[in-house]
């Protein structure tokens, strides 16, 4: 959630805390800081509340060239937002960033006697703890940090620096992403990779309970038990463009529109239409492996729970042998559930570092379950800890709300479920049709966006004042509900809920009244004609209902239409779910709201 940069070299340390933080923004914070040291030990730290453009105005009367510092955007959890809770944290000779949760802060802050806490947080307390082992001077400040953390539960990502030592940083992570960028003359710090690139293409992403004290020439990796680890030098693929809007006025609209060219690039070199055949390399499975396979369980959060449910509905269409769980991370992980043998775990996750599916992960594997990762970011924790996995390579998705990894996580575990039904030698026959549309969904998903956003634009403005919506679909179209209703509340904060079609008459019926409209998804196919009653259970109560589908001549009389004009048959929700992510945004932007960064959310969750 929170973000850390960190900076020492020969360059204006400000400069790049504060560009590395605008990097960061997308994560969502409340406030801000940074702290630099000078050579001789003098230490500026300025923080503020709110946006970083605070920040900046009360750096500009505290300019200085000092070449080590530290960063952080803070996201509250203990503590209101403040400057006094913000980040960097001072106790004695220390300032310390963090991420994470130090579960037993209260503990130790009692054990703590004597010292005099200024905020409420938990990275305070943490502060104070290394301190403690500091200012005796018999340890280091790396071996200060290291018996402070033996002693910490918890998740953290830290960066902490001291008056005394001005040359250097010491990180550690445990639960909380750190990569170090390892430029020329300088050595870089940050919680997410974009903050490093036109910095440097070379990256060392630290592994959990793992601390390294960096200067501008040198980087020295230990474990906590003082183990030295030999650091792999990785290279960043994310380009300066790939971060910016490129014209768009905000990247959520940016990504909705990057589709066609994200999903193509989770398609590249995987799919073989002539042959209709998927080539999936990542997961590491031979065939007999994937023979064994009889249940599937895919592990999500969020936006990448609901690409599990819709990969679910999808793949037991050609796999009829194999049992499908589509699961919540932030509740599974506390379930005492059995997976039987011959199992796989999809783990899904853009960022790669969401805490719930990590924990997840961790406890599907103690139960020697083969884990199989549909992750975005490269080197992420997720990404590392799986047994194999396939990157959807979407590109860096800044807004908060996710778009374009959605639509590739569904596709990328679509293709899995296609390999697994190669193996188990499921006809050609049925299995071409999946491949043709999979091949076609790029440029169908280009006309659709050109098509239908002026029509949604306007037909979002209408509803603009509404305080309540409901979502429904069947079948397919049901996760569809679900997924559009997320976006819907998250970005415009109306209160908008989905449920499957069938289940009106089982209560929701009870919720239709002119405070509230609703969005059907209605495609072709077997259960269009029970959709359509269910429709018309909701218009005979008054409903005010936007439909979108498929069909060229609906003649139902609702109060708008989104007709999608498309050669495909299967993967019609997919192009549904466009149109969502289109309504979403022009309501959001009709209502005046930031769109990029709605209230109270992050973009990365790495805390429970």
């Amino acid at each position: 959630m929170c973000g850390i940069v960190g900076y020492v070299g020969d360059k204006n340390a400000q400069d790049f805390l504060i560009s590395g933080l605008k990097r960061l923004e997308y994560r969502g914070y409340d406030s801000a800081g940074i702290v630099t040291l000078s050579n001789d030990g003098q230490a500026v730290l300025i923080k503020a509340k709110g946006k970083i453009a605070n920040l900046e105005e009360k750096l500009a009367k505290n300019k200085r060239n000092d070449g080590v510092g530290v960063g952080h955007t803070r996201w509250a959890t203990h503590g209101e937002p403040s400057e006094v809770n913000a980040h960097p944290h001072r106790s004695g000779e220390i300032y310390l960033v963090h991420n994470g949760i130090i579960e037993n802060y209260k503990e130790i802050k009692k054990a703590l006697k004597g010292h005099e806490f200024k905020s409420e947080t938990d990275s305070e307390v943490l502060a104070a703890l290394i301190d403690s082992f500091y200012r005796d001077g018999k340890h280091t400040l790396a071996n200060a940090v290291v018996q402070a953390l033996k002693l910490v539960k918890g998740t953290y990502g830290i960066a902490v620096i001291s008056v005394k030592n001005p040359n250097e940083i010491v990180v550690a992570r445990s639960g909380s992403p750190l990569v170090i960028g390892v430029g020329h003359g300088e050595t870089l710090v940050a919680s997410d990779a974009s903050a490093l690139v036109g910095h440097t293409k070379r990256a060392i992403y630290l592994d959990d309970g793992e601390v390294a004290t960096i200067t501008k020439d040198s980087v020295e990796i230990k474990t906590l038990n003082a183990e030295p680890v030999s650091a792999k030098v990785e290279e960043i693929e994310t380009n300066l463009s790939a971060i910016q809007k490129d014209g768009y006025d905000h990247f959520l609209l940016k990504e909705i529109m990057d589709q066609p060219e994200s999903l193509a690039e989770t398609l590249r070199g995987r799919i073989n239409v002539d042959a209709g055949t998927v080539h999936l390399g990542g997961p590491g499975l031979s065939e007999g492996e994937l023979r064994k396979i009889k249940h599937l369980v895919i592990v999500g959060c969020g936006t990448a729970y609901h690409a599990g449910l819709l990969a679910g509905y999808y793949i037991e269409q050609f796999t009829p042998e194999i049992t499908i769980e589509t699961v919540i991370a932030s509740e599974y992980r506390y379930r005492q559930a059995y997976i039987p043998e011959d199992s796989v775990a999809l783990i899904v996750s853009q960022s790669g570092e969401t805490a719930d599916t990590l924990a997840c992960l961790r406890e599907i594997k103690k139960q020697g379950i083969k884990t199989i990762g549909i992750v975005n970011a490269i080197g992420s924790t997720i990404a590392r800890e799986v047994d194999g996995g396939t990157y959807v390579h979407v590109g860096p998705e800044i807004s908060v709300a996710s778009t374009k990894a959605f639509t590739s996580q569904v596709i990328a575990m679509i293709m899995f479920g296609l390999t697994i039904a190669q193996a188990k030698g499921v006809k050609n026959l049925v299995l071409r049709p999946y491949v043709r549309e999979i091949a076609k969904l790029p440029d169908e998903i280009e006309k659709v966006l050109k098509g239908t956003s002026p029509v949604v634009k306007k037909i979002a403005k209408k509803y603009k004042d509404y305080e309540h919506a409901v979502y429904l679909g069947r079948d397919t179209a049901y996760p569809m509900a679900m997924e559009g209703a997320l976006k819907l509340k998250e970005i415009s904060y109306i209160d908008a809920n989905a449920y499957a079609f069938g289940e009106l008459k089982h209560g929701p019926l009870a919720l239709i009244d002119d405070r509230f409209f609703e969005m059907a998804f209605i495609p072709k196919g077997e259960l269009y004609e029970k959709s359509i009653s269910n429709a018309q259970e909701v218009l005979a109560r008054g409903g005010q209902m936007v439909v979108v589908t498929n069909v060229d001549n609906f003649d139902l009389k609702v109060n708008d239409v989104v007709k999608i004009t498309t050669s495909l048959e299967i993967f019609v929700p997919i192009l549904m779910n466009l149109v969502s992510q289109l309504f979403a945004y022009h309501i959001t932007i009709a209502k005046g709201y930031n769109v990029d960064q709605p209230r109270n959310l992050a973009k990365s969750v790495t805390v429970e």
